[in-house]
């Protein structure tokens, strides 16, 4: 039975409606500052928690519930005769009810040019010590973090005079989870102010944005959830217009296609399946590179996923529709635009005005393995400019070294082994993910859409054979990007000399797995 409730909240959100139905239940109801301040102007009868401590609040509030009276009331064990006596030779009544939620520490640091020192003052240490005690002690006392669980507990109050033991587990498992975010998130911040190498203990905080339908296949289950803070640029920031929601491969195809397409700044449309591009374009406009992107391979970008960094204009949109797309990313549609793509019940429209915006120097990569976490930075990077260096006889054409650059972005963000042809801001054929080089170069011959003569190559490693220069020399390519650094690149070089290829090294690999 509930006969004492202690209220503490930064977030008032039903606050008031709570505190009066536990008030005609006969439940005395203690509170602090201005929580306590707001009750009693609503009609809310308090105990202030100076009369219960018999110390003042001080130091601006920062010391006012940390009291043996406080935690005496929480932690005592009711069916331990032991605490119940020296709780009565102590002068402290049991708490029964606990409903208290933080100091909006999150809210703080999201606000432009927040300070450190106005992040400090907003660090909970009252807030999380009482709402362990309360849950340590789940099985006697009712702990309360969520405004949304209010009127859960109060049903039960209401139907059965008491709080059952289950009702009670899930709360005080929420409190444990809840204090384990918040001091994540404190912890990440202070170590981002001072751009801190990763602890030995990595503890890492995300908040839910949905339940999926299921993960990768229909038998596992799934869920979608956001860094805290700023994701500008990033899918969780993009707004949906149009469609059902998105599946967890869906999510995982467009992040793919956002990254890379955030490597161009001229209008570019990024296709992709399966987390690998089917088709990059880049143009004098939007419908330019999206004709491009289209006719790198037609057959692949069936059910695929778009995104491109210009508004969609009303032509491109028509030919969008004239296939079936599962997904279109976009800064902004034209009126009409939008309605042709709305035509379709089962496209999903995203706008996401930020999409050119790359992330932070201090961003993670992060890869599950069992047992076990993956940790990197970024890769943000495309080259080094001082490493950039020609090695063979020839020398790239201003032509072929523009299309070099465009086909580096690209195989830079498909799976390990990759390689890419292009020729004039278009992809030409593209090999990703096979378990050796002369492979992927192989099939984004054979698969290219479009005549490989004139084009360049990309590879995202170096070549540990000659072969794959002798293969491409036959298929007609005339330049080739690669990072350098086998034990065999004179090899390459010498085959390179032999066809009259130009062939750049960049001194940074770019494995994606």
């Amino acid at each position: 039975m509930i006969k004492r409730a202690l209220i503490s909240v930064s977030d008032k959100r039903g606050i008031i409606d709570f505190a009066k139905k536990l008030q005609e239940m006969g439940v005395e109801i203690i509170s602090t500052g201005g929580t306590a301040k707001v009750l009693v102007e609503n009609g809310v009868k308090v105990i202030p928690i100076s009369d219960v401590t018999g110390f003042p609040e001080c130091l601006d509030g920062r010391v006012k519930t940390l009291h043996p009276k406080v935690h005496g009331g929480l932690l005592a064990m009711r069916d331990n005769p032991e605490h119940l006596k020296q709780l009565e030779n102590l002068n402290i009544v049991p708490i029964d009810l606990v409903a208290i939620n933080l100091y909006p520490f999150k809210e703080t640091i999201a606000k432009e040019n927040a300070t450190l020192e106005e992040a400090i003052e907003n660090i909970d240490i009252g807030g999380p010590t009482m709402l362990r005690s309360a849950a340590k002690n789940h099985k006697d006392v009712t702990v309360i973090c969520n405004p949304d669980d209010y009127t859960s507990v109060l049903e039960e109050l209401e139907n059965n005079g008491e709080v059952s033991y289950d009702t009670k587990y899930k709360l005080a498992l929420r409190v444990f989870e809840h204090t384990a975010h918040y001091d994540a998130l404190i912890a990440d911040y202070l170590r981002k102010q001072i751009d801190a190498p990763l602890p030995d203990v990595f503890t890492m905080t995300f908040e839910k944005v949905q339940d999926l339908r299921y993960g990768e296949n229909p038998h596992q289950k799934a869920v979608f959830y956001k860094e805290v803070g700023k994701n500008e640029g990033s899918l969780v920031d993009a707004i949906k217009l149009h469609g059902k929601e998105l599946s967890f491969n869906n999510i995982n195809d467009a992040n793919g296609a956002i990254e890379l397409l955030k490597e161009y700044e001229e209008p570019t449309v990024v296709a992709v399946k399966h987390t690998n591009a089917c088709g990059v374009g880049s143009g004098y406009d939007i419908y330019d590179a999206y004709l491009k992107a289209y006719k790198c391979d037609p057959v692949s970008i069936f059910g695929g996923i778009v995104a491109m960094n210009r508004t969609i204009d009303k032509r491109t949109a028509e030919e969008i529709n004239k296939i079936f797309i599962e997904i279109v990313i976009a800064p902004d549609y034209d009126e009409d635009a939008l309605e042709i793509l709305k035509s379709k019940k089962n496209i999903r429209i995203l706008k996401l005005a930020n999409i050119n915006k790359k992330q932070s120097k201090n961003a993670l990569d992060m890869k599950k393995v069992n047992g076990g976490l993956l940790i990197q930075d970024v890769d943000n990077e495309l080259f080094v400019e001082e490493e950039l260096k020609v090695v063979t006889e020839r020398i790239p054409t201003k032509r072929e070294m523009e299309d070099l650059m465009f086909a580096w972005k690209v195989v830079k963000h498909i799976k390990s082994n990759g390689i890419v042809l292009a020729r004039e801001g278009q992809t030409i054929g593209i090999g990703p993910g096979q378990v050796n080089r002369i492979w992927a170069v192989e099939n984004a011959i054979k698969q290219s859409n479009i005549p490989v003569k004139g084009s360049v190559m990309a590879s995202d490693a170096f070549f540990p054979f000659p072969d794959c220069v002798e293969e491409a020399a036959k298929s007609g390519v005339t330049a080739i990007i690669q990072p350098g650094g086998s034990i065999k690149d004179e090899a390459s070089i010498e085959m390179a000399n032999k066809y009259g290829i130009a062939m750049v090294f960049t001194g940074m690999r770019h494995f994606k797995h």
